[in-house]
């Protein structure tokens, strides 16, 4: 099983957006809430330098980038490629 990581926000939709996309391909994923916790948004700011917006998802530690990056990874095909990917 591929390790998904979503830096999000309770009020997000593109959040939202990228969980469905996941969701419908059967996948699950850790959820790391940076509004809620301080430790969780250093680290995405440490990991994802320079970006600041959710959210921002990582694939076997890959950074893909946010819910507009994880669709175009879909429709390319690259998605699968990341989700084979060993961590």
């Amino acid at each position: 099983m591929p390790d998904i990581e979503i830096y999000s926000t309770a009020v997000c939709p593109y959040c939202i957006a990228a969980k469905n996309l996941l969701k419908s391909k059967g996948l699950a994923w850790r959820e790391l809430r940076i509004d809620t916790d301080p430790v969780a948004r250093a680290e995405m700011l440490q990991r994802a330098p320079g970006v600041r917006t959710v959210p921002q998802i990582f694939i076997n530690g890959n950074h893909v980038g946010g819910f507009d990056q994880l669709a175009a990874a879909e429709r390319t095909g690259k998605l699968a490629e990341l989700l084979q990917a060993t961590p």
